[in-house]
């Protein structure tokens, strides 16, 4: 069991708001220097990166499309922006775009694979080179509890989680000798901007909680997932749904 290095660095992909901040927030709170990414919303991101730095972390707001497939020149300018490597790789970006699969659009479909599922795998893959180098690292995959259960209307989404549920397993056996772990974590209902408009009281009655989570509940599975105190967990999903997967 090895100990996370001084210079290690996390990013978090699309973490300018909702589970991705919450997250950013507690891996800093955990002593990682916190590579907050975001796609256009510049004013939220560097929003976390305060909240980070008032409370004696170390963040940087990083700019970048994670759909435009170029993970290297994202990991390259997260490595020069903190001083290390990306040793925790948390791949949080995704979007939704809901509609029975009879009036699914190819548009819609390739949207949320390509957002959801693809810059994932090239993130991790790429990544993979410094955590081995290292003997440590730390891959956790934000999933749903939508890709093992049906969701009418959510075919293209639940098809993406699905997928990250399956890589993270895969990529899991073959990392884990090297000291890597890959995990995902599958959120149920949980209180963001994405949720804000769906019909909440009739959902949460099929929550056995009975209400919707947090993004801090969220992000506090992701801080144990990227300890050290997590280093012989690998392959497995770990469900912060309320009940809805029991």
């Amino acid at each position: 069991m090895s100990a996370r290095p001084e210079n290690a660095v996390a990013l978090v992909t699309g973490a300018s708001k909702g589970i991705g901040s919450a997250i950013a927030k507690a891996l800093a709170a955990d002593g990682w220097a916190v590579a907050v990414n975001y796609r256009s919303d510049e004013a939220g991101a560097n929003a976390v990166v305060e909240a980070i730095e008032a409370e004696g972390g170390t963040a940087k707001s990083i700019h970048a499309d994670v759909t435009n497939g170029d993970a290297k020149a994202l990991l390259k300018q997260v490595e020069e922006a903190l001083g290390g490597p990306v040793l925790a790789l948390v791949n949080n970006a995704g979007v939704a775009r809901d509609n029975i699969a009879l009036q699914l659009t190819d548009e819609d479909w390739d949207v949320v694979i390509g957002t959801n599922l693809s810059p994932a795998f090239r993130l991790t893959r790429d990544s993979l080179r410094s955590m081995i180098k290292a003997r440590y690292g730390r891959v956790i995959n934000i999933a749903s509890v939508v890709g093992p259960r049906a969701n009418a209307g959510q075919s293209n989404y639940a098809a993406a989680k699905a997928g990250l549920i399956g890589m993270t397993k895969t990529i899991a056996a073959e990392v884990a000798r090297r000291g890597v772990t890959v995990n995902a974590v599958a959120p149920g209902f949980i209180a963001t901007d994405m949720t804000a408009e769906l019909a909440t009281d009739e959902i949460v009655k099929a929550i056995p909680a009975r209400r919707q989570g947090t993004p801090e509940e969220v992000a506090a599975a992701v801080r144990f997932l990227a300890s050290d105190d997590a280093g012989y967990v690998t392959g497995t999903t770990l469900y912060v749904d309320g009940g809805m997967s029991a």
